[in-house]
């Protein structure tokens, strides 16, 4: 399941988009102002950002900025009511991938949520990753001849990792931004250990070490 953060001090709209993300079949989470979205950040990852402009404390922008320094890529698209040339050049330059105007159509959102989130790899439909085994973006979930196994969460994030990065090498430092918070610790050991455990589920052959720089999967 795709997780959404989003960002608006506006408590109507908030609601509105909670429950219209939530109706699609994301899981949402929200905040009213910029701090709230630095708190969860340290404690969630997520798969796309939808953030207002104006808002308390951090706005849009500087918020934006500041994850960015912190190397979170996470696809973003700003919700404003700005419509002045200035502001919306700040809001690219600060990083975002995409935005709306207020008041904001829904089925156009979705389209663009949709198109964003498959341009950074994040597939809506059934993967298959052996004869056996296929993976269900939207539920996250691990099928072998359609059951759930039950995979735990941190290597269905390493799962995703390798799928949505497919076509390029994935560093370690890639999988730990993935796998762990950032006051989460890990160890190369806990890594190793991740990987070895992907490779028995889907097969050590589709995991390829690439000696000194990372891992490729091949699908």
């Amino acid at each position: 399941m795709h997780r959404i953060l989003v960002l608006e001090d506006d408590v109507l709209f908030l609601e509105t988009l909670e429950d219209f993300l939530s109706d699609e079949g994301f899981l949402v989470q929200t905040a009213v102002n910029g701090e709230e979205v630095i708190e969860l950040c340290y404690e969630n990852n997520y798969d796309l950002y939808l953030f207002d402009i104006n808002v308390p404390k951090i706005n849009g922008i500087e918020l934006l900025k500041e994850l960015r320094t912190k190397n979170d890529d996470t696809p973003t698209i700003y919700l404003t009511s700005y419509k002045d040339k200035e502001k919306l050049t700040q809001g690219f330059l600060s990083g975002c991938d995409d935005y709306l105007k207020k008041p904001v159509d829904l089925d156009e959102l979705l389209l663009r949520i949709q198109s964003l989130l498959k341009r950074s790899g994040k597939s809506f439909s059934e993967i298959k990753l052996n004869n056996e085994l296929s993976f269900e973006p939207k539920t996250r979930r691990v099928l072998k001849s359609g059951i759930d196994l039950y995979i735990a969460s941190k290597i269905i994030d390493l799962l995703e990792l390798f799928i949505e990065r497919k076509d390029t090498i994935i560093t370690k430092e890639m999988i730990i931004n993935k796998l762990w918070k950032y006051d989460e610790t890990y160890s190369e050991g806990s890594i190793r250990v991740y990987i070895n455990n992907l490779k028995k589920l889907i097969g050590k052959e589709k995991i390829k070490n690439i000696k000194g720089i990372g891992y490729k999967i091949e699908l």
